[in-house]
């Protein structure tokens, strides 16, 4: 039986990812190591990224994967620079990790020596010979930037560190009817309520699971976001729908800070919402690789094909730059429909 295996980074968190051809015996296996997940996504199994584990798949050593001192050091440094500028953990994380990987990689060298030559050397023998997404290199980028900002007397001359071009990737987008019966076949009170209010108002999961009681303005029929993305606060809309399953959510469940919580009064987790979605869209027969962002695409999407201005589109999800929205001009179908094929004349 044949298998792969390889360090990932998954949701932020460094993962060993497992590959092989469907076979009941290995998925057995794999099930009962501890921290198995399967990644519809990626379509891999994937185990926390320990010594054991790597061990266990014959990858290198996590003795081999820290820093020299002085990085171990310097990392420690860069974090407290990045909470001092308000980054949010999450970022503090990433950035943080990007830049551990990249000082293992020149463990032998003070960091004062690092130039833009290493730095090329980098991307080539590390994220492109291991098939790094152009993501991860752009973060990179950004993490290094950041860091030899701090970094005295260095050698890096920052402003010719340059991001690779990203992939222009149009979204998914579900049709009205698909959304709608997504939503329906949702049986329970709590998840049927997330899902609605994450597509009727546009939210990011992180917006949604961050709301409290007070954020929602029924008199105003708007919802309050705040500290979202970039640190910015808005408003977005309140359906008259979604109020009403909201109150039969609340007289049952009665959370009592949050707005959606765990069973213990904790905050509602991200992955939970997740999983949620992808039960309700295997009800909902729906076949697209989707996931909880795509609602809001999909928000986005349906207003503009009911005419409404991609300005007050842009507000209302919080974009900074109207070109961001922009990118729903190519997705929504209204514009499309006007146009004769030639092959109809």
């Amino acid at each position: 039986m044949k298998w792969t295996a390889k360090v990932i980074r998954h949701k932020g968190e460094p993962r060993i990812a497992v590959s092989f051809e469907k076979n009941a015996e290995l998925i057995t296996r794999i099930k009962k190591l501890g921290g198995s997940r399967w990644s519809q996504t990626l379509k891999v199994w994937h185990l926390p990224d320990t010594e054991e584990n790597r061990i266990r798949f014959k990858l290198t050593p996590l003795s081999h994967t820290i820093p020299s001192s002085e990085g171990i050091a310097q990392i420690e440094k860069f974090k407290q620079y990045l909470r001092s500028k308000r980054y949010s953990e999450r970022t503090i994380t990433t950035y943080s990790e990007a830049l551990k990987s990249f000082l293992v990689f020149y463990r032998e060298k003070p960091v004062a020596d690092i130039t833009n030559d290493d730095v090329i050397v980098y991307n080539d023998e590390y994220i492109i010979k291991n098939n790094l997404s152009a993501s991860y290199q752009n973060q990179t980028i950004n993490a290094l930037k950041l860091f030899f900002k701090i970094v005295h007397h260095s050698k890096i001359v920052i402003e010719e560190l340059h991001r690779p071009k990203n992939a222009k990737r149009l979204p998914n987008v579900l049709s009205k009817e698909e959304t709608l019966k997504l939503i329906d076949v949702t049986a329970n009170l709590k998840h049927k309520a997330l899902l609605a209010l994450i597509y009727s108002s546009g939210l990011r999961i992180s917006e949604a699971i961050n709301l409290k009681l007070t954020d929602i303005d029924s008199q105003r029929m708007l919802i309050h976001i705040k500290n979202a993305k970039g640190k910015k606060d808005r408003y977005t809309l309140l359906s008259t729908k979604v109020l009403v399953l909201l109150k039969e959510y609340y007289a049952v469940y009665k959370p009592k800070l949050f707005l959606f919580e765990g069973q213990f009064g904790e905050q509602y987790s991200s992955r939970s919402a997740q999983a949620v979605l992808q039960q309700s869209a295997k009800k909902a027969g729906i076949t697209k690789q989707i996931s909880l962002h795509t609602l809001r695409h999909s928000f986005a999407t349906h207003l503009l094909e009911s005419g409404t201005d991609l300005r007050y589109i842009q507000d209302l999800l919080g974009h900074s730059s109207p070109k961001t929205t922009m990118i729903y001009t190519h997705v929504s179908s209204t514009s499309l429909k006007n146009i004769i094929n030639p092959f109809d004349m």
